[in-house]
């Protein structure tokens, strides 16, 4: 999992470089510049949380279903965002929903942290969406720094 995320990061350096030279040429279609005018802006949150949509698609068992066709994947997302608005965290951390991260897991959901703090590199998980929630949740605080 490590290789593919330097594979991910080596990818996204290249297109933000060719982006970035881009954008200093200009416009074949005419002499101006091309438009720079996207904001960019510093997000709150340090950390995030990647959750796989697509492990663990079956109907949950959960008894805290948010829907009646909801997945493990998506009740453990539900659940982690809840803990974290609940303990005051959510602004320092984001969880999100994310396709397939190419683990494929028979049994869990992967889930990949991702902080600013150390060394920047991501974690992936392979947790049960219920017997797991306590630990993962942990290892989420633990990267608060």
């Amino acid at each position: 999992m490590k290789k593919l995320i330097r594979r991910i990061k080596a990818l996204l350096q290249r297109i933000l470089k060719k982006v970035s030279s881009n954008s200093q040429e200009r416009s074949p279609l005419n002499s101006r510049p091309l438009d720079t005018s996207i904001p960019a802006v510093s997000p709150q949150w340090k950390s995030v949380v990647f959750v796989c949509s697509q492990c663990a698609n079956e109907q949950s068992n959960s008894s805290h279903r948010t829907s009646s066709r909801s997945t493990a994947s998506e009740d453990l997302q539900n659940w982690l965002k809840s803990r974290l608005k609940f303990e005051g965290l959510w602004g320092k951390f984001r969880v999100v929903s994310t396709s397939c991260l190419g683990v494929c897991p028979r049994t869990g959901v992967a889930v990949v942290l991702v902080s600013e703090v150390g060394d920047g590199n991501g974690q992936c998980l392979i947790v049960n969406p219920q017997s797991d929630r306590e630990v993962l949740y942990s290892r989420i605080k633990q990267n608060n720094g």
